[in-house]
């Protein structure tokens, strides 16, 4: 089971909102242990080494390695200790902060009963006991301390590996689950509060621990040594299971593994989840079944239950899917499910508040950037996506894919409306969208040709051809209705969009073009080739004006399987991404490496290195080969480790770099049957890619509505990689940039100057000073009625910096009527002088729009929501004052006055709820 090696945390599923800790590990994260008060997390990756991080202040604490691989990490509910188990031993430590200790690790107890591997952990409601389970199908109960009652206790009864263990509720008997789908109930002859505590003098006698080697890898504590058949003296006056009943979740024949389950006690509910993506929710001790679904077709790695027993999350690794689904209700309260394959390209919305990313699996993807939760899938493509685009409006995305189509679908009603194909069948490898949304361009890989169509009729306007090799990029010049189009013949041809489509200009290079990129004033070209570098043309002339070399810049590592050393594989790696910067003086470069680049434009150096991922789980990120994976045969990658249970042979096939798809023609039942039983081999990658993926950066995008990183460089950026859709981005709040500071400017006198009611003066002053907090102070401290004598009071220079603080200002404040009213004054007074710089302002104006947006769009649904009570509300004041009519009888007058009686018991209620 393989996880992401970035520790995500969901930080309330009512606000549907999720953030990434600040932390990673080495290898892939397998399991995680959280603390009953959900202050302490425990993380540890594949290797053994693990990570104690504070959830509150999301930092790490302490870091500990346990030389082998974990399998399972649980505390006890009290929180003073908890078990880790690896290799068929288990590990009691003293928990952190619990102890007058220097090491937040203190081993307390090591346990000792399982041939084989164990599998999980459960402890009873008062931390006294605790179960394990192995693959060797037996389940051990321990105690936490030393019983006199109760040491150690093996159970059997199982025919397959054990998949979970629980205890019942302030009980010893036990439910143990099985990987056949079985079900056994154990009931125990003693209660937890029988537990007989060992008289001191022979637990000093027991905890004596002999060395036979002189040294031990690490300090093992008390050392609890269980048998599986002991005599009968030693069971004597003990404990004794015995099994009530045994239940089957499978019907006879099916061979559906069970992979993971959970128990709520409180409840008495059980859920199970199976390989075929079905899960059951049982009640116990009786196994009634409440729900049999469905919610996949790949295995269930993983299930949580809340604390209340209404909710349940599901995650499926094998698609990246996590689930939570109310089961009383059955509904979702939370669906997110990843791309299937590796993410190819990506762009911003224009106002930055979404990101569309385009996957090997043929999805799009559409991103709200506030919350990081993917809110619509489009799955028309049949093929790979290849490049994918929003238009100027930000409500049209477009995608070209390797089916022969280039797609359109509107945000406004989540529904594909035009569909572009070739006259010839054609793999489009590029996509380009002019700047006002009317002309798309796809270039081809198999036919040479540039097509274009127009937006509003879908029809094909013109075949542009030209090319003598696969077309590799297109992009359209922001200002000119110019097309610059790279292909693999070492040119890069200029289309102008108004003369017929005629070749402008022709530039040749010495190496195959990969990506072209326009800056954003349009008067400039930058151009990556398979040479490793970057040239920079203005296209005007036709003329080169400047040139990177960053083939030295990529430092790729080393593959397990290469016969070569980074350094000589490193000559043949190339960007194959690139993205200017809002104001075109950067320049954002990525390719076969875990390095992004950001270079300076004019002086041609490099200015900071980004490293994307850090984790030795992904092929090609190590430099130097380890001798210690070496043997006489070769690496000991080639070698199958598989455990059987999702993983794949190692071995790549020949060319196979992404994945192959297998066409099975045979009899429909025999099909079926064959994917009921391999259906994770037969559907998984053959290739080596789906063992360890290559580590690479497949698109860069800025986002538009930046502030700034640096003085020239946008505040955010992102990049599809092989762990998924990153995010950069740098928070300049505890950064302190004063602007044009002069001595007199400090915080007293602001206060001052705003104490004296001199308002534009005060404003002038703490932009100066550029502390965010005294800029807020200071603007809400000024009435509303003078906001429109301080707005045309405001030096030119000053505007811009305003407006950048109100659109920050939205993000965190309730004024929304204030901050609207500065806003909506600065754009009516300074609206012509910024209209003359308007291409340096456009991320400010953006990020401006994108904060307003999101609250229109929550405001809109809280009014939404609202506007039936506010209806009845003003029906049931408007009765009032309505007199009674006097023919009415008794008994309906009665009627009249208890129906109005209850109707304004329910207006007061609507009120004050």
């Amino acid at each position: 089971m393989k996880f992401a090696y970035r520790f995500a945390v969901l930080s309330s599923l009512c606000s549907n909102k999720c953030e990434t800790f600040p932390l990673a590990t080495r290898h892939n994260i397998v399991c995680v242990g959280l603390s009953p008060d959900g202050s302490l997390a425990i993380l540890v990756d594949e290797e053994g080494a693990a990570l104690l991080v504070s959830v509150i202040g999301k930092s790490v604490i302490h870091q500990f390695h346990f030389h082998k691989p974990v399998h399972s990490v649980s505390f006890s509910p009290d929180g003073k200790r908890f078990v880790i188990t690896k290799d068929n031993v288990a590990l009691m430590y003293h928990a952190p902060g619990k102890k007058r200790e220097f090491n937040a690790f203190v081993l307390d107890k090591t346990y000792y009963g399982p041939y084989d591997e164990t599998t999980c952990i459960d402890w009873t409601d008062d931390s006294k006991c605790f179960a394990i389970g192995s693959k060797d199908m037996s389940t051990w109960v321990f105690g936490a301390e030393r019983w006199a009652n109760l040491i150690y206790y093996s159970l059997g009864g199982h025919k397959d590996v054990i998949v979970a263990c629980f205890f019942e509720e302030n009980s010893l008997d036990l439910y143990t689950v099985s990987r056949d789908g079985a079900l056994c109930v154990w009931q125990c002859d003693t209660e937890l509060d029988d537990l007989k505590p060992m008289p001191p003098k022979e637990a000093r006698q027991k905890n004596r621990v002999k060395d036979d080697d002189g040294f031990l890898e690490e300090p093992k504590g008390e050392e609890i040594h269980g048998k599986a058949n002991p005599n009968e003296q030693e069971m004597r006056e003990k404990v004794k299971y015995t099994r009530v009943a045994k239940y089957f979740f499978n019907k006879e024949g099916d061979f559906n593994n069970l992979t993971s389950a959970a128990y709520h006690k409180k409840t008495h509910l059980l859920v199970t989840g199976f390989a075929s993506g079905i899960f059951h929710l049982h009640e116990l001790p009786d196994f009634n079944l409440i729900h049999s679904l469905s919610i996949s077709d790949q295995r269930i790695a993983s299930i949580s239950i809340n604390s209340t027993g209404d909710w349940i999350a599901f995650g499926c690794s094998g698609l990246g899917q996590l689930l939570v689904w109310e089961w009383q209700s059955e509904s979702y309260v939370l669906k997110q499910q990843g791309h299937f394959n590796s993410m190819v390209s990506l762009a911003y919305s224009p106002d930055g508040q979404y990101i569309v990313t385009g996957g090997e699996d043929g999805k799009v993807k559409v991103w709200n950037t506030s919350s990081s939760f993917c809110f619509v899938t489009f799955t028309d493509h049949s093929s790979g996506i290849t490049a994918v685009t929003f238009t100027s409006s930000g409500y049209v995305i477009l995608s070209a894919s390797l089916d022969g189509t280039v797609r359109a679908f509107d945000l406004h009603r989540y529904r594909n409306f035009r569909t572009f194909t070739s006259p010839r069948p054609s793999q489009f490898s590029c996509l380009a969208v002019d700047s006002s949304g009317e002309i798309v361009s796809a270039g081809s890989q198999d036919s040479f040709e540039i097509f274009i169509w127009s937006m509003q009729s879908g029809r094909l306007l013109d075949v542009l051809s030209g090319h003598e090799g696969p077309i590799s990029s297109l992009s359209f010049n922001p200002v000119k209705c110019v097309l610059a189009s790279g292909s693999w013949d070492k040119t890069v041809k200029l289309w102008d969009m108004l003369d017929s489509w005629r070749t402008k200009e022709t530039l040749i290079l010495n190496s195959d073009v990969l990506v072209v990129a326009f800056r954003p004033d349009g008067k400039e070209l930058a151009v990556a080739s398979l040479n490793g570098q970057i040239t920079f043309w203005d296209h005007e002339n036709a003329v080169q004006v400047g040139s990177i070399e960053g083939r030295h810049d990529l430092q790729m590592g080393r593959k397990e399987l290469d016969k070569i050393t980074a350094k000589q594989s490193a000559k043949g790696k190339s960007f194959t991404t690139l993205c200017y910067s809002a104001d075109g003086q950067s320049i954002l470069a990525g390719g076969l490496s875990k390095f992004v680049c950001i270079y300076n434009v004019k002086e041609q150096i490099l200015m900071k290195k980004f490293e994307i991922s850090c984790n030795f789980s992904l092929d090609a990120m190590e430099e130097y080969l380890d001798r210690r994976k070496m043997t006489e045969f070769g690496s000991m990658a080639l070698i199958d480790e598989g455990t059987g249970d999702d993983d794949g042979v190692a071995i790549p096939l020949p060319g196979v770099k992404r994945g192959m798809t297998f066409d099975l023609a045979v009899d429909d039942e025999l099909l079926e049957a064959v994917l009921s039983h391999f259906s994770t081999f037969l559907l998984g990658d053959m290739s080596f890619r789906h063992f360890k993926p290559e580590i690479r950066v497949t698109c860069l995008r800025f986002s538009p509505t930046g502030k700034f990183l640096l003085p020239f460089l946008g505040r955010s950026w992102a990049a599809t990689t092989t762990e998924g859709l990153l995010i950069y981005s740098l928070d300049a709040g505890l950064i302190f940039d004063p602007f044009e500071l002069d001595i007199d400017v400090t915080p007293s006198n602001i206060r001052k100057k705003l104490h004296q009611k001199e308002y534009t003066m005060a404003i002038v002053m703490a932009l100066k000073l550029n502390e965010k907090k005294l800029i807020q102070e200071v603007i809400e401290a000024i009435p509303g009625n003078e906001v429109d004598v301080v707005c045309s009071s405001l030096p030119d220079l000053y505007v811009e910096k305003v407006l950048e603080f109100l659109a920050s200002a939205f993000e965190i404040s309730c004024h929304l009527e204030f901050y609207l009213i500065w806003a909506h004054k600065l754009l009516m007074l300074h609206g012509q002088k910024l209209k003359t710089r308007s291409q340096k302002l456009l991320p400010v104006i953006q990020f401006l729009q994108k904060s307003i947006q999101r609250h229109f769009e929550d405001v809109s649904k809280l009014c939404e929501w609202n506007i039936y009570n506010i209806k009845y509300a003003l029906a049931i004041s408007q009765q009032r004052g309505v007199k009674r009519v006097a023919e009415t009888s008794v008994d309906e007058e009665d009627l009249e006055s208890d129906s109005d009686y209850l109707m304004q018991e329910v207006h007061n209620d609507n009120f004050s709820s």
